[in-house]
């Protein structure tokens, strides 16, 4: 990286992995709770009470969350996640 380069393009480690940045990445991929939970092979009630607060998820969990967002071309940066790569005028990586 450059050293000019603003913060915000620091990669997120797993301990800052937040239920914002999970919920952004969600809306991002146009995802509900249930495909989450699919797609990360965690039950639809980790990802609800994950992202309502009501649990803190293991590291194993977050990098199954992680995994499967980031397979779909989302990159987490301290900033927020963006999507990496999306087809031209298709949907995102399913």
């Amino acid at each position: 990286t450059e050293p000019n380069e603003p913060e915000q393009s620091v990669e997120v480690s797993r301990q800052e992995f937040s239920l914002a940045y999970c919920h952004a990445a969600r809306a991002l991929l146009d995802w509900s709770q249930v495909r989450l939970a699919a797609k990360s092979n965690l039950s639809e009630s980790t990802i609800r009470d994950f992202e309502s607060g009501r649990c803190i998820l293991s590291a194993e969990r977050i990098a199954a969350l992680r995994k499967a967002f980031e397979t779909a071309g989302v990159t987490f940066l301290s900033g927020g996640p963006f999507l990496a790569t999306a087809p031209a005028g298709g949907p995102v990586a399913d």
